[in-house]
């Protein structure tokens, strides 16, 4: 009887130190599908059809890999990516790749806020009225330090996503072909197919997200010895986000792709939600759009201005002054107003720029993978914790074939012109 209450007791134990670590990966794994997620995992589908199934699969498995990455470098040295790069590269390559982080980062706000926009169109709200408004607001929470609360709050909406998982079921697609597109790869060597796979990649796994993923670890001051249920947290919470993902693409494909409708708008995008909602599915699709281009739009601009002020030696943080971190606040400023000044541009192709904005970050993503690996190698700086064999050979496959992809998109890019 001692023994079964000592072994009750135990799970109950490791139980509670798992929830009580639960929170970064599962934030940063559903934050990666803000608007500029949902529009290019829908444009794949309606673009693409269940083709593109296939390339969750490997994605997912490098998800997990440079998730556990930055959540074991965090742990072990108690100090995050910028840091770390700075130290390790000097000055010179930590200002090369906060230059592309910022720039990648750039583009994911503009997505976010061209997310806000498209809701406004979508509600006959003037874009100028509720991307501004949204802004002021954000830039209130974030400069007086409540994001942290906002992100919480806002982080809720990730049940927004299981209206595709009921919407997969309703829209009866076809679950032969599905099935066989997720295990059987189909790939086209055109720059459409390359183009939206190089942002599938870019929406996934995210630049910015290696940077605050690891920061989130090492403020929660996480030991080694309970690294393991950190580990666990970023297999189950990549494995969720990627299968919303899938049934994002699934969704779209049965209900857009064989009805010949590519995605434009907001309000073509909505449409895939129909079979669940009937009438009601613009308003469904709004709401979810908007919290999460929320989201999207609080984490990644102060995110971005921590990494940069950290790996370039800026005093950070949203709880000092204005007058203690001047950079750290001024970045978060420019970021939230150029962004959603851009998006006001008369006839601006919002989904176009959310999609693209995606693809340039998966354009970035290889070259901060790289850094990234080279220190998970370095025993001076991992000690007995650096990565495995397997690790290495599909991380740097991984980063190494994005990078001949965006060779092959420029390249036809290039040749276009002549």
């Amino acid at each position: 009887m001692g023994s079964i209450r000592f072994q009750l007791q135990s799970r109950m134990k490791h139980l509670l130190l798992f929830f009580s670590l639960i929170g970064p990966g599962l934030i940063t794994a559903f934050a990666d599908n803000d608007a500029g997620g949902v529009s290019t995992y829908s444009v794949a589908g309606a673009t693409l059809g269940y083709n593109i199934l296939w390339s969750l699969i490997p994605i997912t498995i490098l998800l997990i890999i440079v998730q556990e990455m930055s959540a074991r470098m965090g742990i072990v040295t108690g100090k995050g990516l910028a840091d770390l790069i700075r130290e390790t590269y000097g000055v010179r390559l930590t200002l090369f790749l906060m230059i592309g982080l910022f720039l990648a980062d750039f583009a994911t706000t503009i997505a976010d806020f061209a997310g806000i926009a498209a809701v406004g169109d979508l509600f006959s709200i003037p874009r100028f009225f509720i991307v501004s408004v949204s802004a002021v607001l954000l830039l209130l929470v974030m400069i007086k330090g409540n994001y942290k609360t906002a992100e919480k709050v806002l982080f809720f909406m990730i049940f927004f996503y299981i209206t595709y998982v009921i919407a997969g079921f309703v829209a009866k697609p076809d679950w032969a072909l599905a099935i066989k597109s997720t295990f059987l790869p189909h790939i086209s060597f055109t720059t459409e197919y390359i183009y939206i796979l190089v942002g599938v990649i870019g929406t996934t796994i995210t630049p910015w997200m290696q940077f605050y993923l690891q920061s989130e670890y090492v403020e929660k001051g996480i030991k080694i010895e309970n690294y393991k249920y950190a580990r666990s947290e970023i297999i189950i919470s990549s494995i969720v986000s990627d299968s919303v993902s899938f049934f994002m693409i699934l969704v779209c494909a049965a209900t857009l792709f064989y009805a010949g409708i590519t995605i434009t708008s907001a309000q073509e995008a909505a449409l895939s939600l129909r079979p669940l909602a009937g009438e009601y599915a613009y308003i469904l699709f709004g709401i979810g759009l908007f919290f999460t281009s929320a989201l999207g739009a609080v984490l990644v601009p102060v995110s971005t201005a921590f990494s940069i002020c950290e790996g370039i030696g800026f005093e950070t943080g949203i709880n000092k002054r204005f007058s203690e971190a001047p950079v750290f606040y001024w970045l978060i400023i420019i970021l939230v107003a150029i962004s959603a000044g851009l998006v006001l541009l008369p006839g601006l192709p919002l989904i176009k720029v959310m999609v693209f904005s995606q693809v340039f970050s998966g354009m970035v993503l290889p070259f901060i993978m790289i850094a990234t690996l080279k220190m998970m190698n370095d025993k001076k700086i991992m000690g007995e914790y650096t990565n495995s064999k397997a690790f290495n050979i599909f991380a740097y496959a991984g980063a190494y074939l994005v990078i001949a992809m965006t060779a092959f998109l420029v390249f036809t890019s290039v040749k276009g012109f002549f």
